[in-house]
């Protein structure tokens, strides 16, 4: 599924995700955990980065700018209004291009609707795009495939290259993993921390 069709998608749901999410705990402990390993800086990039809310207020209390980018124009705007003083694109990742580097980087559940080919450019961009000494923490599947489901009475894709891949990406592009949990399991839900040394 191309993310453009992704964003149409999630566009048809952008209240109610926003209503759910904004003052959710979900993915705030991990966060917080991430936050432990950044020794300061400035600038975060928040990837799918939805209509804003928990997450960017948690990092905007450790004193960080926020770029958010997300591919549904419905979510930007709702972030836009959730959080004027950040920065919001509504953008594909796999195609946006920036010479900015971050001292911050976050990807809660967004990678894993990408297309399985560009897993590992996106993954690729996001370690260039983090500073020396930087932090990414991102979330993928424990799977190496590619499915469908139904949510919302619309079909969502996922993929995935697995745990091994996903590290293997990290090491080549010079990130040491920190911390790598199957936070949901049984279900197949991986969230992982890394620094650029």
């Amino acid at each position: 599924m191309e993310p453009t069709t992704l964003g149409e998608k999630y566009n048809k749901i952008a209240q109610w995700w926003h209503d759910r999410h904004n003052q959710s705990n979900y993915g705030v402990d991990q966060l917080a955990r991430a936050l432990k390993y950044s020794t300061g800086g400035s600038k975060a990039l928040d990837v799918g980065c939805g209509a804003g809310g928990r997450l960017i207020k948690s990092l905007e209390s450790k004193g960080f700018s926020v770029t958010g980018i997300d591919v549904a124009s419905e979510m930007i705007t709702l972030a836009k209004s959730n959080h004027p003083n950040h920065t919001f694109i509504n953008a594909d990742i796999c195609q946006w291009q920036s010479n900015e580097r971050f001292d911050f980087i976050l990807a809660w559940d967004s990678l894993f609707h990408l297309p399985l080919h560009q897993q590992v450019p996106v993954l690729n961009k996001l370690c260039n795009m983090l500073g020396p000494g930087g932090v990414l923490i991102y979330t993928f599947g424990n799977d190496q495939d590619e499915h469908t489901d139904q949510w919302h009475d619309e079909t969502f894709y996922y993929s995935s290259v697995g745990i091994n891949q996903n590290m293997k990406t990290l090491l080549n592009n010079g990130l040491t993993p920190l911390h790598l949990e199957l936070d949901q399991h049984p279900e197949k839900h991986v969230y992982v921390i890394a620094t650029k040394l």
